[in-house]
């Protein structure tokens, strides 16, 4: 499974994974993938630089990314305590009887809230650079668009490469006008902030429209099979992250959790804007249901959502309230049928894609190797 980018970065097959477990990112550069750390969850620098460590001494001197979320246009001036005070007291409420109805308990006093999205905050995001470009990291990705062009240009004097993700053919073309070396084109189908354009559709689409910088294709890929398509397509390599989260490197820190996924099929999920204000792809349940209930007083813009529903989402998670218990995850969920280590995910992939190699040629006319 290699292409010219996975060549390029050092890499024998061209799988990109992305994860918020270093364990898991080490394993996926060990198995001669790309692992790409999440950074969203590090609002102490300490935090990441641990993590950082570690996954540095554990990828077996192979190359690993780092991806962030990080606007491209700067808003001077607003802090954390600004944007709580936006949330209106209605949206509160609606939390509050919400948690109430389904006997959510409070957390701990003093217990501060284990789930924070306040990376998408740009100081936040500047202050995790500053960490990982103390790092040998190979990969800057963004998953909000291009990253500030002071962002690209430190990137790329330290010899990264920048990624950033797309939704869209026009979303692609601001990507390549910005610097980026790589395009993510994200289908419908992908966990997290989705658009509208399905990966089948889009990746030839963005393929033509960024030529010739590299493209991976994400969203509903979970095989060798369908690793082959995404190349056929004119990608380079592929962007998998809902695969990770059944890995047994993972660490979900909830049985109950992993066991909603190894449970769910491909229709289980929904595009919701319940988790930030933007539409994410993730587990049905009856939170999303709630927010989604045109009775209810619906979802605040990002990033006003994000932090009305942190507390509440930490102690979802923590007392594993199965009705309520979700997380993000793609279509390819109905997939993740079992708990296997990163390398047997590679092992399958690898042995898919020489399958669908070996029935192409055989299309062709051409006898396989």
């Amino acid at each position: 499974m290699q292409t010219e980018l996975s060549r390029k970065l050092g890499v024998e097959h061209a799988v990109f994974g992305f994860t918020p477990f270093p364990a898991v990112a080490a394993a996926i550069s060990r198995a001669g993938g790309f692992g790409v750390l999440g950074a969203v969850r590090y609002t102490a620098p300490d935090d990441l630089k641990r993590d950082l460590d570690w996954l540095d001494t554990h990828a077996g001197g192979r190359p690993y990314g780092l991806d962030v979320v990080m606007p491209a246009k700067k808003v001077e001036g607003v802090t954390e305590a600004d944007v709580e005070a936006m949330i209106p007291q209605e949206h509160r409420r609606f939390v509050r009887d919400t948690l109430a109805r389904y006997g959510v308990p409070e957390l701990a006093e003093g217990e501060a809230s284990g789930w924070r999205i306040t990376g998408w905050m740009e100081q936040v995001a500047r202050t995790q650079l500053d960490v990982a470009f103390g790092y040998p990291i190979k990969l800057l990705a963004n998953a909000l668009g291009s990253p500030p062009a002071d962002v690209v240009a430190r990137a790329h004097d330290r010899g990264v490469q920048v990624a950033a993700l797309a939704g869209s053919a026009r979303h692609a073309r601001k990507h390549r006008e910005a610097g980026i070396d790589i395009v993510v084109a994200q289908g419908y189908e992908a966990g997290g902030h989705t658009g509208e354009i399905a990966t089948m559709v889009l990746t030839p689409e963005i393929v033509d429209a960024v030529d010739p910088l590299p493209v991976l294709a994400a969203g509903g890929i979970g095989s060798g099979q369908q690793v082959a398509a995404a190349l056929t397509l004119g990608a380079q390599g592929v962007w998998l992250g809902s695969l990770w989260l059944t890995t047994t490197e993972a660490d979900l820190h909830s049985t109950a959790l992993t066991r909603k996924l190894l449970a769910a099929g491909s229709g289980d999920t929904v595009r919701s804007r319940a988790l930030t204000g933007k539409p994410a792809r993730q587990l049905r349940t009856e939170w999303t249901d709630a927010w989604d209930d045109p009775a209810g007083p619906g979802t605040l813009p990002m990033p006003l959502q994000g932090l009305l529903v942190a507390d509440a989402v930490s102690r979802i998670q923590k007392y594993e309230v199965e009705p309520l218990l979700g997380t993000p995850v793609g279509q390819i969920v109905g997939r993740m049928s079992s708990e296997r280590s990163v390398q047997a995910v590679f092992d399958d992939l690898t042995r898919g894609f020489e399958k669908a190699v070996d029935r192409i040629n055989r299309i062709a006319g051409r006898s396989g190797t």
